[in-house]
């Protein structure tokens, strides 16, 4: 599996849980872990647009196309499953390492 596809997935599923975990209650606790949280999902959400666009624009469309097809089928599973009190750490932990893989894909 390419990079681009797990970076395409890793930065997917980070945004959706940010978005989902709007109650109080699936947020972090501390204030300044909320506000990490809120900030690596946004940055997510962008990446995964910039990515898409780079995928479009350098490579041959049946490539972002299909990673865009698994990020969306990524994103209804984990959304199908319901919210869980560990989805914060691991948006985060999905943004950093989807962040991190956009960073090789774009520097190649």
């Amino acid at each position: 599996m390419s990079v681009y596809f797990i970076a395409l997935t890793c930065l997917s599923l980070a945004g959706v849980i940010e978005a989902r975990c709007s109650t109080p209650g699936l947020r972090p606790r501390a204030a300044a872990a909320s506000n990490a949280f809120h900030i690596f999902g946004r940055s997510a959400f962008a990446f995964w647009l910039v990515l898409l666009g780079w995928g479009f624009w350098t490579m041959h469309w049946t490539q972002p196309v299909a990673g865009l097809v698994a990020s969306l089928a990524a994103n209804a599973l984990l959304v199908q499953s319901g919210a869980r009190p560990y989805w914060p750490g691991l948006g985060m932990g999905l943004s950093l390492v989807g962040l991190f893989l956009t960073a090789v894909v774009l520097t190649r």
